[in-house]
């Protein structure tokens, strides 16, 4: 678990917006003074709006920028807001907040499977970038290839695609399903971000083949 610094409360520059899919984009801002460790999260919204939403850092601890993965919810309101933002524009942002994030002391000595589904991939990102060289595997579970969010971040021996509705784009299947049959042990750290019924399938998998509870962690995206 980490304990993150002081909770910042502000207004931020945007710097830039990029899409990865028609619905799908990360969204560049100033970071100014705010100070998060991977994993963790913050609140966003338009400059003056009452309504915000939670989104986990997207970049690194040591970039000079704040990033954040946004997929287009339909009827979601600050999602459809942040799509129409243009650069130079202000954004409220409050945080960091949470506790989903690794273990100071174990980060180059264990080996880490990643489990995500969709836009969970954020905080796994914000781990890859800030800790180069980190013994991992990524497992990101989509529907197709096009939503294999920023692939050429994470190097492709430790990355597996799971694609449940399009074949010969990685592992045909859910992303559940290729972990049941992954060769696992009990001196591994699990992280799972994504849904909640993915989530609760993981820790059962992963109870079955005997890794201790403590040694798994995750986080809810929705």
């Amino acid at each position: 678990m980490v304990s993150g610094p002081a909770v910042d409360e502000g207004l931020y520059k945007i710097r830039h917006i990029r899409f990865l899919t028609e619905s799908t984009f990360v969204l560049r801002i100033d970071r100014g003074n705010l100070q998060f460790k991977a994993g963790q999260h913050i609140i966003v919204g338009l400059e003056g709006a009452l309504n915000l939403r939670e989104y986990s850092v997207y970049s690194g601890e040591n970039d000079d920028y704040l990033e954040i993965l946004v997929r287009e919810v339909f009827k979601g309101s600050v999602s459809l807001q942040l799509k129409q933002v243009k650069p130079g524009q202000l954004l409220q942002v409050n945080g960091p907040f949470g506790s989903f994030g690794l273990e100071t002391f174990n980060i180059f000595s264990r080996k880490h499977i990643f489990i995500a589904t969709g836009t969970g991939i954020a905080p796994f990102h914000s781990f890859v970038r800030s800790y180069p060289g980190i013994n991992y595997i990524l497992l990101h579970g989509v529907s197709s290839a096009k939503e294999a969010y920023d692939r050429n971040d994470y190097d492709p021996h430790h990355y597996i695609l799971c694609s449940s509705k399009e074949k010969n784009a990685g592992f045909t299947g859910r992303v559940t399903k290729f972990l049941s049959g992954y060769p696992v042990d009990p001196e591994m750290l699990f992280y799972a971000c994504g849904n909640g019924s993915m989530i609760y399938e993981v820790y059962h998998i992963l109870r079955d083949k005997g890794i201790p509870v403590e040694n798994i962690n995750s986080e809810v995206y929705f």
